[in-house]
């Protein structure tokens, strides 16, 4: 199988092309390059790995939660190139992409937001919370209680301090699979595509603080 994914939500814009569940090429470029680059990066990846758009057979995207702009550029690209080609699109977190391949049994996942402001995700064997807002609100949203030990992805130094405060023993990691395109493309040939490319929507967390016009 052939998968061609696009993100636009975890820092970056990223392209990557799995064959057969192995990655075959990824690039990411860094900055708000979504909307004059997304579509050359994602031709790019295309040609090096000797792929026609005939050849793929379904996309992927990163759906969020994550920066907001190039996380609807991302999710627009990916909705038009799924449509045109007639292949089927299938919908990623980033809390997903971020953990894709650790392993890991009992995980705290962060997308960072606006300063001061995250989304997060706890996960463990027997439950799975999620929040998004300021820091410490979401940490008292999705950890449970009691402390003890913690996997953490994604995290910034201010959240890794903030859990260091609740005595949560944190064991930072980072994401085992990069770009996010290339954890979105090995992701997708196992999971259930979209029944149609207007069920994909944008996942934005906490939508970015608002400016009220002078007049």
């Amino acid at each position: 199988m052939n998968v061609l994914a696009l993100d636009g939500a975890l820092g970056a814009f990223s392209a990557a092309v799995a064959r057969d569940e192995q990655i075959a090429v990824a690039r990411a470029e860094a900055g708000n390059v979504a909307l004059e680059r997304g579509l050359a990066i994602a031709d790019e990846v295309l040609a090096r790995a000797g792929l026609r758009p005939d050849r793929i057979d379904r996309l992927a995207v990163g759906i969020g939660p994550g920066g907001f702009t190039g996380l609807r550029i991302a999710i627009a690209y990916a909705k038009s190139l799924a449509a045109v080609w007639q292949r089927p699109l299938v919908a990623i977190d980033s809390f997903d992409l971020l953990e894709y391949g650790g392993g890991f049994e009992r995980v705290l996942a962060v997308v960072v937001g606006r300063p001061g402001v995250i989304s997060a995700r706890y996960r463990s064997a027997t439950e799975m919370r999620r929040a998004s807002g300021w820091t410490e609100e979401v940490l008292d949203a999705v950890l449970p209680s009691g402390g003890g030990e913690l996997e953490v992805v994604g995290a910034p130094k201010d959240v890794l301090h903030a859990l260091a405060e609740r005595a949560i023993i944190v064991r930072s990691a980072q994401p085992v699979v990069t770009p996010a395109a290339a954890a979105a493309a090995l992701a997708a040939s196992s999971r259930e595509p979209a029944r149609s490319v207007h069920e994909v929507r944008a996942d934005y967390g906490e939508l970015p603080a608002a400016k009220s016009p002078r007049f």
